[in-house]
């Protein structure tokens, strides 16, 4: 008596474990297809021969020279490269908040970097321009310093710092004159 609850789980057991265990074959042989496939390629059988035809260089002497030719004219010329430098204005607006954390701290050198690179992802900034106007003019460079308040009163002649970007030009004075 004490078998007969024990045989029919057993059965029971035995009945719901083997189809889990058939499907799981099955699932195997199906990746084992995927993989042999996977192995094989299928390029093989679509391959393209681009090779010329034996007798083509007896055919055709001059026709070298002449792809040559045809290649050389595609090429761009090198003399009129123009590169283009990242446009990142949100990079910018960045790059003047650090430069001015490092300019109200005078620490003139870090915050020229910053302003500089700010120039570099937005040319014509304005508060970089100005900003980089002043560091160059606290690290004694007044060509530079003359250059980037130009630059700024050439972006904004009635700007909020135009008055004191006069007032920078009058103090660093005149350029030079440069003699031949």
């Amino acid at each position: 008596m004490r078998r007969l609850p024990f045989l029919a789980c057993s059965v029971l057991f035995l009945a719901i474990f083997c189809p889990a265990q058939q499907s799981s074959s099955d699932q195997t042989d199906k990746t084992d297809d995927r993989n042999r496939e996977a192995e094989e390629s299928s390029s093989r059988n679509t391959r393209i021969d681009i090779r010329p035809p034996k007798d083509d260089a007896k055919n055709h002497p001059y026709s070298k020279a002449a792809v040559a030719d045809l290649e050389a004219a595609d090429q761009p010329d090198t003399t009129d490269v123009q590169e283009f430098h990242p446009w990142n204005p949100m990079k910018a607006l960045k790059d003047v908040e650090v430069g001015d954390f490092y300019f109200k701290r005078k620490n003139y050198r870090a915050a020229l970097d910053r302003y500089k690179e700010a120039l570099y992802y937005k040319d014509n900034d304005v508060m970089a321009s100005f900003r980089l106007a002043q560091c160059q003019e606290k690290l004694g460079d007044k060509a530079e310093a003359r250059k980037y308040y130009e630059q700024y009163l050439k972006i904004l002649p009635e700007g909020p710092f135009a008055k004191e970007a006069h007032a920078s030009l009058e103090r660093l004075g005149k350029p030079p004159v440069s003699s031949p």
